[in-house]
């Protein structure tokens, strides 16, 4: 068999992507065997973490359809098997690196990934919708992205993402799912059907805790936690836990709403966090003739940038106000988020706006060691 055909089957291997951990297999050590024989046929032999693992088939059709794009390969024959203990070990090891010990990866000082924790004064001022949206607009920019579904009592985003299947767990260490490029985990993921979460504030503590430590997200660009309203356990928790996290305040132009919001951001003066900006949702509902109705009043988001920025001695800007769209709501029940099924609506241009807006904002350096000597 030619030297060149067999290269060009190992870098061709080397594009198929673990649905999970969102690498290559040929790095994470998956790939036990491959033969290629006089014929064309390739005969490849994957390891699985687990032998219940519940993407095996998209293992298989992505190393097929890999493998036959390759020019003089004829047939594709892929035997799944599962990997030993010592080889699960080795794999942790990689991941979490040497010894692969459990912590907060965020709070590394090398970790370059901004979390964003989305909080509001209330409920129903549509915080997940915006959590998802600006999750999956980061992710189709190319960023890597994850979310943790910190509203334990009224989890909601495996639904608004289209999200069915269980995280996979290897040993100690937990696979998240992936939906449009986002990686999502969820109290609502370990619970039966629509059986209510019924915990006191230690264990929405320890829940968190578990979903920041024993959850592989790798290394991520932005994490967004989306946190259940007001200022109660979890509020503080994600403080204790995630010190450096930014808050994302969501609010309506409602005076009201505005009024309570002022809470959930204020919360960052007694934190020592910082208030990365305000979100106004429901700004307005565009008319048939061009108009606006300002269903819920006008100038809350505004009025709340102003007051925090007082309160924190910081510049708190109004990072945008999304109108309300009927596809919104239409996309969040059916599990597609409108910035991907609808990218050309105006909810959608205001929710990509202030995406791109976090975007710009650098991984930082702040507080990291570098590598410098002088000469």
């Amino acid at each position: 068999m030619s030297t060149t055909l067999v290269q060009a089957v190992n870098a061709a291997l080397a594009t198929v992507i673990d649905p999970e951990l969102r690498r290559p297999i040929t790095e994470l050590g998956m790939v036990d065997s491959v033969k290629v024989s006089h014929d064309g046929t390739v005969r490849l032999a994957v390891l699985l973490t687990i032998a219940g693992c519940p993407l095996r088939d998209t293992i298989t059709r992505d190393s097929e359809a890999a493998l036959l794009g390759v020019p003089g390969v004829t047939a594709v024959e892929v035997d799944l098997k599962v990997m030993t203990q010592a080889q699960r070990d080795a794999l942790k090891e990689q991941l979490r690196g040497p010894g692969g010990e459990r912590g907060i990866p965020f709070n590394q000082p090398g970790s370059l990934t901004k979390v964003f924790a989305v909080a509001s004064g209330k409920g129903g001022v549509g915080k997940s919708s915006v959590t998802v949206n600006l999750a999956c607009s980061l992710a189709a920019q190319g960023l890597r992205v994850g979310i943790v579904d910190a509203d334990v009592y009224g989890f909601s985003v495996p639904a608004l993402m289209g999200i069915t299947q269980a995280p996979t767990r290897v040993d100690d260490m937990i696979l998240p799912p992936v939906a449009y490029g986002v990686k999502v985990i969820s109290i609502g993921m370990f619970v039966t059907g629509n059986q209510p979460v019924a915990w006191r504030g230690p264990m929405l503590h320890r829940a968190l805790e578990q979903f920041l430590t024993d959850v592989y997200f790798g290394d991520l660009d932005a994490l967004f936690l989306d946190l259940p309203p007001g200022t109660g356990d979890i509020a503080i928790s994600v403080a204790q836990l995630l010190p450096k996290a930014e808050i994302l305040v969501v609010t309506t132009p409602q005076a009201a709403a505005a009024d309570v919001a002022e809470r959930a951001g204020a919360i960052a003066t007694q934190t020592g966090q910082t208030v990365a900006g305000v979100i106004e949702n429901m700004s307005f509902l565009e008319m048939p003739d061009g108009g606006r109705m300002d269903l819920f009043g006008t100038g809350g988001g505004e009025v709340l940038a102003e007051r925090l920025s007082a309160s924190t001695g910081t510049d708190v800007p109004l990072l945008g106000q999304i109108p309300l769209d009927i596809l919104l709501r239409e996309g969040g029940d059916a599990g597609k988020p409108i910035v991907l099924g609808g990218p050309d609506t105006p909810a959608a241009a205001a929710l990509s706006g202030i995406a791109g807006k976090l975007a710009a904002r650098p991984r930082g350096l702040a507080g990291m060691k570098l590598d410098v000597q002088p000469r």
